[in-house]
């Protein structure tokens, strides 16, 4: 397990952006994927987008794709969340996570570290 600290949540309208950035401690940072994962009330947490350990590959929720994207800093420790043309339905409590793997996955049961989680609030 790694500590992970979220940032950059708040409150922005409908078609604006927020980026999220998401500090780990420790050195395993750049041997590990790194994913977000988002919940709203009353709904389980569901997968956002991850990417592998040196940034090579990404992947996305299709209810995300085209307008979300993952990028990492390895030097920093950093992992961001760049969002735009947000939409009333991306209101949640996002979540960065850490893999004990190289590649990342979809699945929640593949990450083994979590942060305490950002909100996020589209209004209209």
């Amino acid at each position: 397990q790694v500590p992970l600290v979220e940032s950059g949540g708040g409150l922005v309208q409908a078609g604006g952006s927020l980026r999220l950035s998401c500090v780990a401690s420790g050195p395993d940072f750049s041997r590990r994927a790194m994913g977000w994962f988002r919940q709203a009330p009353g709904k389980d947490r569901e997968f956002v987008a991850h990417i592998t350990w040196n940034g090579g590959s990404t992947n996305y929720a299709d209810s995300v794709k085209g307008r979300f994207t993952i990028s990492r800093d390895n030097a920093k420790n950093t992992v961001y969340l760049l969002m735009n043309n947000l939409d009333l339905e991306d209101t949640a409590v996002y979540y960065c996570s850490a893999s004990p793997f190289y590649v990342g996955s979809s699945s929640r049961a593949d990450f083994d570290s979590w942060g305490q989680g950002t909100q996020v609030t589209v209004s209209s």
